[in-house]
């Protein structure tokens, strides 16, 4: 049952295309949008014959190095069959059935030293990263500063990718502002000889808002959800202990594809139900949820079925490590990726 969640909401911030034109422009950078990070997908990832879980129906991974990784860890993940961008092939994007996965990335003093997406074709398990970033203001003029968020869930809608952002609320980019740097531009110096390096600045921040004496909504993971025909993001907080773990829905704007302003110019969401402690995805399809818990690093995850209060844990279900939640019933059902180095998979569960 749904109810409205007084004193939480989002803002939409100002659209900072203009931003991404004008450092493409002052720093040399090609915009390539999503079509042209697709020709470039240069990184090799493989079919996993093996991986833990007894819900566990196909499996992939990435390459040598981003399995080992311990800088980057894997977070969000959506795909085309959320796009939907053409009706006739709903599933594909430029021809492509991508998996798209966000990454949370950790400096030498364990802080956040960043995000980025990876855009994954299942079919050819060739994938590319782009970095999130933020056009800021400079000394010679436009630079690029590192999107400084944990990315804990994604969800791509139309053209929109959706971040989400914890406190803060949410970050919004649009695919075809991908850019694609020159070899001596943009932050971290040149990218290794054989390597393009791509990334995508956000369009938009909608920063959250809690009014006085309201908890503020910690904007953990995301989903899409199309209930009764109408999109709408789904979100969850992530906790242990007495923290709150509330369950969220947004409605989606059908002209815009954002989320739906009210009168006040704020987007209010309404609040599902109680989650379960741990949570790190859900997604809800035709009133039924699932949910994916983590048990460390070692311990293979649960995964949760049914009506919210009334959950039904099935333990052992995926490999240690479960994250965000994407549905995708022509592809196998509910992927998710899991994030520990040598641990690291994108799966596909059953939830019968």
């Amino acid at each position: 049952m749904s109810a409205d969640v007084p004193g939480i909401g989002l803002r939409a911030g100002r659209d900072r295309e203009a931003d991404t034109t004008a450092y493409a422009e002052a720093r040399d950078a090609e915009r390539v949008g999503l079509a042209g990070l697709l020709k470039h997908l240069d990184r090799r990832g493989r079919r996993s014959p093996w991986a833990p879980g007894l819900r566990v129906s196909r499996a992939l991974t990435w390459d040598a190095a981003d399995r080992r990784d311990r800088r980057w860890w894997p977070q969000g993940i959506t795909g085309t069959a959320d796009a939907r961008l053409t009706e006739a092939d709903p599933d594909r994007v430029h021809g492509r059935r991508l998996l798209a996965v966000s990454w949370w990335g950790t400096g030498a003093d364990g802080h956040n030293d960043g995000s980025r997406v990876s855009f994954y074709d299942v079919d050819t398990r060739r994938y590319q990263h782009a970095e999130l970033v933020r056009v800021v203001d400079g000394d010679t003029g436009p630079e690029l500063a590192p999107l400084r968020v944990h990315a804990g869930g994604l969800v791509w809608h139309g053209p929109w990718l959706f971040v989400a952002a914890t406190a803060t609320g949410l970050w919004v980019c649009h695919v075809n502002d991908v850019l694609r740097l020159p070899a001596t531009g943009g932050r971290g110096g040149p990218p290794g000889p054989s390597r393009d390096r791509f990334v995508l600045p956000v369009r938009q921040a909608w920063p959250a808002v809690t009014d006085d004496g309201t908890e503020p909504f910690r904007w953990s993971f995301l989903s899409l959800s199309r209930t009764g025909g109408e999109a709408a993001l789904v979100a969850g907080e992530y906790a242990r202990g007495t923290k709150s773990r509330r369950l969220l829905r947004l409605p989606l704007d059908p002209s815009t594809q954002l989320p739906l302003l009210g009168t006040d110019g704020v987007a209010r969401p309404t609040l599902v139900a109680k989650g379960v402690a741990g949570m790190q995805g859900v997604v809800e399809r035709d009133g039924r949820w699932h949910v994916t818990v983590s048990h460390g690093p070692v311990a293979p995850g649960s995964l949760l079925g049914g009506q919210p209060g009334a959950l039904r844990r099935r333990r052992y279900a995926a490999p240690p490590g479960p994250e965000d939640l994407h549905w995708w019933p022509e592809l196998g059902g509910l992927w998710t990726a899991t994030e520990h180095p040598r641990r690291r998979w994108l799966v596909a569960l059953r939830t019968h």
